[in-house]
């Protein structure tokens, strides 16, 4: 698979880092010649000085031969611009950009780019829903951030602690699709009854994720 990856900061080290131990042919279109030099001592990749929001530098790197293109600027109308040019002018299918203004995050989508990605929202998310629930051990984004995953954990506080499922007003756009107990896992039915220490694998949609924590670990319900 080729990756190019528009940026030359930290970002683009560390994620170029982990392309490049998978064995992708990287490229990576740093900005000036200094990080150029150091990308290309530090990294497994081709790396070249240029702006990859200009067509002229995705056709020197060959941009129609690749499969993924990143970009990582810390300015999003360049990482937008780029991404619209790699996908529309070079016909690469996914694109991915990170978005410094959360508020410009849906209408990268709306505008064609694959995957947009704030990292200011994403912080901002877990420090909302997570701060103080230790019970919450892990959490993943799937669909492109439409589905939120958790695995929580139900302390001996949990209002929904020796309740069985049907009694429970669980909110809506969310499902608990097992149960953990012990060494056992169990798919919940109606009549399931949660006890202290299960852990939870519940399924939700991000609107509503931080509501379903909250249901279930006591705070605010």
């Amino acid at each position: 698979m080729q990756v190019i990856i528009m940026g030359s900061g930290r970002n683009a080290y560390f994620l170029g880092k982990q392309f490049a131990s998978k064995g992708y042919y990287l490229t990576i279109i740093a900005e000036d010649e200094a990080r150029a030099a150091y990308l290309s001592e530090k990294l497994r990749a081709t790396v070249v000085v240029g702006d990859g929001s200009q067509p002229e530098v995705l056709r020197d790197v060959r941009a129609e031969l690749a499969s993924i293109f990143v970009a990582l600027r810390p300015h999003d109308e360049d990482n937008l611009i780029a991404c619209q040019i790699a996908k529309q002018v070079f016909g690469i299918s996914r694109t991915i950009a990170l978005v410094n203004d959360p508020d410009n995050e849906e209408v990268f989508k709306q505008l064609g780019v694959s995957v947009a990605v704030s990292a200011v929202r994403v912080l901002s998310l877990l420090i909302e829903e997570q701060a103080g629930f230790e019970e919450i051990s892990n959490q993943l984004a799937l669909a492109d951030g439409r589905i939120t995953v958790s695995e929580i954990a139900l302390v001996g506080n949990s209002p929904v602690v020796g309740r069985a499922l049907r009694e429970m007003d669980f909110p809506n756009g969310a499902l608990i699709a097992a149960v953990m107990r012990g060494g056992d896992v169990l798919i919940p039915h109606g009549n399931t009854q949660l006890k202290q220490n299960d852990k939870l694998v519940v399924i939700s949609q991000p609107d509503n994720h931080g509501r379903v924590i909250r249901y279930l670990t006591g705070e605010a319900i």
